[in-house]
């Protein structure tokens, strides 16, 4: 999985945990591709002190899912509920398709 990609589920699921403030510069940097500046410039902060806060979050984050592992169990389950979809459109009857169909769409809006 690319690093970007990581850190955006794993902000996904610790995202509540962090201060707004952590919170606010990891979005802007992972989800907005904000550079350091343009993150910087309008909290009146350098561009060094975003990447401290950037990675001292990683590091947050990363611990995070080290102890509690919601990311990793949250990708395999989705990978789960995308071979159960697979599989279910070898089911001939329609009816029994939409059922399913319908489940996995209710278990992935869980997720």
């Amino acid at each position: 999985m690319a690093k970007e990609l990581k850190f955006v589920m794993l902000l996904d699921c610790y995202g509540d945990l962090l201060t707004e403030h952590q919170k606010s510069v990891m979005e802007l940097y992972y989800c907005e591709d904000l550079s350091l500046a343009e993150i910087g410039n309008p909290l009146g902060i350098t561009r060094q002190a975003v990447r401290d806060i950037i990675k001292r979050t990683e590091n947050i984050l990363l611990n995070y899912e080290e102890k509690l592992g919601f990311a990793e169990r949250l990708e395999k389950m989705r990978e789960c509920f995308g071979k159960i979809n697979e599989t279910a459109r070898l089911v001939e009857n329609e009816n029994i398709r939409k059922i399913i169909a319908d489940e996995i769409k209710n278990g992935l809006d869980l997720l």
